[in-house]
């Protein structure tokens, strides 16, 4: 057993998004366990993306390498494989206000993910792949008030019109279990995908801000004046994090685990972060959904179809399987909620 654990060890972590709000968070959990972490970005010479994975504390044993890394570069992406014993592929492209959802979106998920599974096949180093998928690949955009959707659901009626990132999650992760599907049994790594939905928590860098803590920064700006009736499913990024980690060796293989710490109304997220810091003016009630859809046609993260099919509506995630079988407990969201905070307001982010 001393063996195995120190060949465990000495094996190599490949993180793909490495400088994102979740990739972050993943490098930050490896580190504390003292894994050697290979972290794959775009540009790791720019100070904003790499700062704080450097700044990240050690624990015994572990090590830090950070490479350059394009999805679109299928040599780049070899490079960076070549050699790791584990690959948590996290890199996403986040649709917010996206003027070509197919180019910035679809295309970077579809074409990033192929280019990780040809270059596991370039090598036999890899023995366990995670994948981070979504909620959005969960979740059709048509579904009934107060569903509850389980790891059997797809969103299949997702349309580049009227759900890119879901299509691009979805396309993604149909992908990589197409591709796995059609190895050798004996020879393909160990494949499991993880679904966070909404993700909050501190972040690690202010380029953290956009994805799912747009929601808490425009709280935190009051860039409106009362909440939207938006009714969101709340993980915390450690949560997450740990998540992922865990499924490098736990779970089912082929498991499709669904991480959620809870759900609540926009308007109770900003209750509990008025509670939090009464200090700060926080926006009070909620905005009337026909005032909701005239905003809509004028704001740039917005739309009418997306205030149609999403405002005051609400659906549920199952995460009894990563709470069984990943033996994960999540924090509650008011927890993830109040830590959001902190690092704002401490590195003027907002």
């Amino acid at each position: 057993m001393l063996q195995d654990l120190r060949r465990a060890m000495d094996e190599v972590v490949l993180v793909t998004g490495a400088s994102g709000y979740i990739g972050s968070h993943i490098v930050a959990n490896l580190l504390a366990r003292g894994r050697k972490v290979r972290a794959a970005l775009r540009a790791p010479d720019d100070p904003e993306r790499v700062a704080h994975l450097l700044a990240l504390p050690i624990g015994e044993g572990g090590s830090l390498d950070v490479v350059k890394m394009d999805l679109f570069d299928a040599e780049q992406v070899k490079a960076a494989v070549a050699g790791c014993s584990d690959v948590i592929h996290a890199a996403a492209a986040l649709y917010v206000g996206k003027s070509d959802p197919q180019k910035e979106v679809i295309d970077p998920s579809l074409i990033g993910t192929q280019n990780i599974c040809d270059a596991i096949d370039a090598t036999d180093s890899v023995k366990h792949l995670v994948h981070t998928s979504s909620t959005a690949a969960i979740r059709p955009t048509k579904y009934e008030d107060g569903a509850c959707f389980t790891s059997e659901s797809w969103a299949d009626d997702a349309t580049v019109e009227n759900n890119a990132y879901g299509l691009a999650k979805a396309g993604a992760e149909k992908l990589v279990r197409e591709w796995h599907a059609n190895k050798d049994e004996n020879t393909r790594p160990r494949l499991v995908t993880i679904h966070p939905c909404v993700v909050f928590g501190p972040p690690l860098s202010k380029r953290h801000l956009g994805g799912s803590l747009s929601y808490v920064e425009a709280l935190y700006k009051r860039t409106m004046p009362k909440s939207l009736p938006v009714h969101i499913n709340i993980v915390d990024v450690r949560d997450v994090a740990e998540s992922h980690v865990r499924a490098l060796t736990e779970g089912e293989p082929c498991g499709r685990y669904l991480v959620i710490g809870g759900d609540m109304w926009m308007k109770d997220v900003a209750d509990i972060l008025r509670t939090a810091y009464p200090d700060r003016k926080w926006p009070k009630g909620v905005l009337p959904y026909s005032v909701c859809l005239i905003a809509a046609l004028f704001h740039p993260k917005m739309s009418i179809k997306w205030a149609r099919s999403s405002l005051k509506r609400h659906c549920t995630f199952d995460a009894a399987p990563a709470k069984r079988e990943l033996n994960m407990t999540f924090r509650q969201p008011s927890e993830s909620i109040i830590d959001s905070i902190p690092p704002i307001n401490d590195n003027n982010w907002a």
